[in-house]
């Protein structure tokens, strides 16, 4: 499960702007039910974020939290982050804001939804919680 944490400048982005940039952030990962992916904004005020000591109102940093799938390889890790720029592009980049983002992997075994352990990648049980969009036991149970 990937959960965004995009932290930004109060004036950053409209709700327009916040529910696209989800899509976009949610498209990324096709692979996954699309329930797997959250996305939270938390706007910081203009006295609120510093870098290198000294206050910063056009920075976003983000913080991203993979637990569904990792990133082995360099390649894949490259690939990703050009992915991942891609989608944030016409709301960061494009508009003039300086900004920062990182992955963290968390272990596959340290997570649950709902009280369920989900489905290890590419089984039945995987493509069937893509499909119904959502956690369910498993096959069988």
């Amino acid at each position: 499960m990937p959960l965004w944490k995009i932290y930004h400048p109060e004036d950053a982005f409209t709700a327009e702007d916040r529910q696209e940039l989800a899509r976009r952030i949610t498209a990324t990962y096709d692979r996954l039910p699309e329930f797997y992916v959250g996305v939270v904004f938390q706007a910081v005020g203009p006295d609120s974020f510093f870098i290198g000591g000294e206050p910063r109102d056009n920075f976003v940093r983000i913080w991203v939290d993979h637990i569904a799938r990792s990133l082995p390889t360099e390649e894949l890790r490259t690939w990703w982050i050009g992915r991942c720029e891609e989608a944030l592009a016409p709301f960061i980049r494009d508009r003039g804001l300086d900004w920062e983002f990182h992955i963290d992997e968390t272990p596959f075994d340290f997570w649950s939804i709902q009280g369920y352990r989900p489905p290890k990648p590419d089984t039945e049980d995987d493509r069937r919680w893509k499909r119904e969009n959502r956690p369910s036991p498993p096959t069988g149970a």
